[in-house]
């Protein structure tokens, strides 16, 4: 697996709080990248009324790999992000993420 042991747990088990993905932080950096990202992508699904299934069919991602992304459960893959952030017109990658880099798993 790419990224080795670090990815064997899901960006959501690497939160203080688990229950309460996406707002809760994490302090691991890809982690808290895969957070905002989620973020970001419910805001605009929520804003346009967009459901799993229409944002699967616009965007050609797998309704059940975009589920998992927004529950925190996966680690998505460059061309994931690339193709939601190009169905939704939007730059779902963070601008910056701010860790503690002392607090980092």
């Amino acid at each position: 697996m790419v990224g080795g042991r670090a990815r064997a747990r899901s960006p959501r088990e690497l939160t203080d709080n688990p229950e309460a993905w996406p707002e809760q932080p994490s302090s691991d950096v890809a982690a808290e990248a895969v957070r905002l990202i989620a973020h970001s992508l419910i805001a605009v699904l929520v804003d346009r009324a967009l459901s799993l299934r229409a944002t699967a069919a616009g965007s050609g991602v797998n309704r059940q790999v975009v589920a998992d992304l927004l529950a925190g459960r996966s680690w998505p893959d460059v061309a994931t992000v690339a193709r939601l952030a190009h169905f939704t017109g939007t730059n779902l990658w963070p601008d910056s993420i701010n860790i503690d880099r002392k607090r980092m798993h």
